[in-house]
């Protein structure tokens, strides 16, 4: 999609847009993000950066006293792709602040490289896998989203206590912030009784699903789907080519407004579906409405042209990382001195009063926030969105089990945890 110096160009019109009657100032503060802007999740990432200029736009185009300037990087979804994109920003381009990345492996790729750069801070912009901030965290990297376990809170006891789904099958990408989704579905569906019969895992840009369609297992109640993007839209059309009608479960991504959004009329399979994620379209909380009224009142120019009828989950997500950045340098006045001291410790006792709920960081400089389980209906206007069915308050990264049992379970993966009825 845009690269190179387009992707900077939209940046900058953007911005300009968004500091429209701005004070203006001699300095200005670089802000690198990165984006997938390229490959199976562009959608994801241009929703993203809706939500990136969102922010830009709440603080009227400052932060700490200066102008913002904001230098975008593409990514493809992939580690290398990420750590060249934050290599050109910050050795290059020598931005102030990083906000980066977007996908799970690329964040344990970025979260490595920011080891390396201990002169700039980098804040996770919506990437989702459990390593990153879990395992040999980065004292310079901070995440204000939570990890695609967290995101799966309350999703097991719904789909087994209140669905009634005593057995299932899991049809996945094959990448990092997948295992960590399945992982924190498994933790909680299999200690209530549950039972994954089968996992089905599947690259990233998978075109041709009928190999793993014709094998799906047919003593299931429901199949749950962790895709995004290209990928969930496939899968979509050739299941329903082929006659499927099982109940579906659904990722995060998989019945957010990347697919939902999507035309033609594989989605409506998708009515129904129980998933859950960080955020609802129809959450009726005044604060998270207001944020989809700014995002629909947006002029439809550069990445607005074509964004959906209301935020995704990269949107909010982009939006809160962008927040944190702009408020804590508003709260040390841009001083980024004596290695970003001041700044840091402001990010980390941040308490952030986002649309979708409070988010604060726990001591690996991770998300606690609010997850919603959430059913896939038709508004009144005939567009598919996700309604609130549950609401599961101040998730945390080792979902209730204590640090010892939490680590003998060991790292989401293709088999682990195993579905058992108690852990480790």
């Amino acid at each position: 999609m845009r690269k190179g110096t387009g992707i900077a160009a939209a940046a900058a019109i953007a911005v300009a847009f968004a500091g429209t009657g701005a004070a203006k100032s001699a300095e200005k503060i670089k802000i690198g993000v990165t984006a997938t802007l390229e490959g199976t999740y562009t959608v994801l990432g241009e929703d993203g950066m809706r939500g990136y200029e969102l922010a830009v736009k709440a603080h009227n185009g400052m932060a700490g006293g200066k102008e913002i300037e904001t230098i975008v990087a593409s990514t493809d979804a992939s580690p290398d792709s990420a750590v060249r994109a934050a290599k050109k920003l910050v050795e290059q381009d020598k931005v102030d602040v990083l906000i980066s990345p977007l996908s799970g492996a690329e964040g344990i790729a970025v979260k490595d490289y920011s080891k390396t750069q201990p002169q700039i801070t980098v804040i996770n912009a919506a990437s989702g896998a459990l390593e990153t901030t879990y395992v040999d965290p980065s004292p310079t990297f901070f995440r204000y989203n939570m990890d695609g376990a967290q995101w799966h809170a309350g999703l097991g006891d719904y789909i087994y206590n209140v669905k009634h789904y005593k057995k299932i099958a899991t049809v996945a990408e094959d990448y990092a912030f997948t295992y960590t989704q399945v992982f924190g579905l498994a933790l909680e569906y299999c200690q209530k009784g549950g039972e994954i019969t089968k996992r089905f895992w599947v690259p990233l840009g998978t075109k041709d699903f009928s190999s793993v369609i014709s094998s799906l297992p047919d003593d299931v109640d429901a199949i749950y789907l962790g895709l995004g993007g290209a990928d969930a839209v496939n899968f979509l059309n050739q299941y329903q080519q082929a006659g499927g009608n099982a109940h579906l479960v659904g990722g995060s991504i998989m019945v957010d407004q990347t697919v939902l959004s999507s035309k033609g009329k594989a989605k409506e399979a998708l009515i129904g579906t129980v998933a859950a994620s960080g955020m609802a379209d129809a959450d009726p909380s005044p604060k998270w409405q207001a944020f989809v009224k700014a995002y629909q009142d947006m002029p439809k120019e550069g990445y607005f042209k074509n964004a959906f009828a209301s935020p995704s989950l990269l949107a909010i997500n982009y939006y809160n990382s962008a927040d944190a950045v702009f408020k804590a340098l508003d709260e040390v006045k841009g001083d980024l001195s004596d290695g970003n001291k001041k700044f840091r410790e402001a990010l980390k006792s941040m308490v952030l009063d986002a649309p979708n709920g409070k988010i604060t960081l726990d001591e690996n400089r991770q998300a606690i926030g609010t997850n919603f389980v959430t059913e896939v209906v038709k508004d009144d206007k005939g567009d598919l969105v996700s309604k609130v069915v549950k609401v599961v308050p101040d998730v945390q990264q080792r979902l209730g089990f204590s640090k010892e049992v939490f680590d003998k379970i060991g790292l989401p993966g293709r088999d682990n945890p195993p579905c058992k009825k108690s852990y480790p």
